[in-house]
């Protein structure tokens, strides 16, 4: 099956929704629109904004609320606007020619000041899906995305989840993530047979929560 068909975000998210033990650790996430924006931004004190179609940090910007108004930072510059209506119109300019979707903002653990995400690779192979790779992921300094290709630092993911949370048992965390893909892999491939190759990106934030950022059918 072509990874085109699955290529969209909002699919695999309304997905696992419906699995009310996975919904919880799915951010909360609307299409974009002014009246969207602003009452997520009513909700949080930051969003992330990305394209429903594509990878790799593409076209992904953060939108915050600051003292006196709104700034959105887009890779590692940030500017600065006093109203809602001139950040929104910040936003058309900087944006990239795509359908966008808001997601929640997540205070991700962070190492040195620096966020980290992760990446578990699941590979179905002889009817058997199978871990590949559970790698942690360390934005560079500066930046708010992890995406390697963006110059983020790759670490085992056992290491940092010790490092960026050492109060909380890495072991646990790893076992809830394990379960977590097994359950939602399985949701997916009901909704979408023949899938074979899955990338699972997850944040933990500084209480130790684990959210499930985005599914990739085809993952780098």
């Amino acid at each position: 099956m072509g990874g085109r068909q699955l290529a969209s975000k909002w699919l695999k998210t309304e997905a696992l929704l419906t699995d009310p033990k996975v919904a919880p650790y799915i951010p909360q996430t609307r299409s974009m629109s002014q009246g969207n924006l602003q009452s997520m931004l009513g909700m949080y004190d930051f969003v992330v904004v990305k394209p429903v179609v594509g990878g790799g940090g593409y076209g992904v910007l953060k939108i915050s609320r600051t003292g006196g108004g709104y700034s959105i930072t887009r890779s590692s510059q940030t500017y600065h606007f006093d109203s809602f209506s001139s950040m929104f119109s910040g936003f058309r300019k900087l944006k990239v020619r795509r359908t966008y979707l808001i997601q929640q903002g997540i205070h991700l653990a962070q190492i040195n000041g620096r966020p980290i995400d992760y990446r578990v690779k699941y590979v179905k192979t002889d009817q058997q899906w199978v871990t590949t790779a559970m790698v942690g992921r360390l934005a560079r300094s500066g930046l708010f995305v992890t995406n390697l290709c963006k110059g983020g630092n790759l670490l085992k993911g056992r290491d940092g989840l010790r490092r960026s949370l050492p109060n909380i048992s890495s072991k646990a965390k790893i076992k809830e993530m394990r379960s977590l893909t097994r359950r939602c892999t399985a949701i997916l491939e009901r909704r979408f047979p023949g899938i074979g190759e899955l990338g699972f990106d997850y944040g933990l934030d500084s209480g130790g929560n684990i959210w499930i950022f985005e599914v990739n059918t085809r993952p780098q």
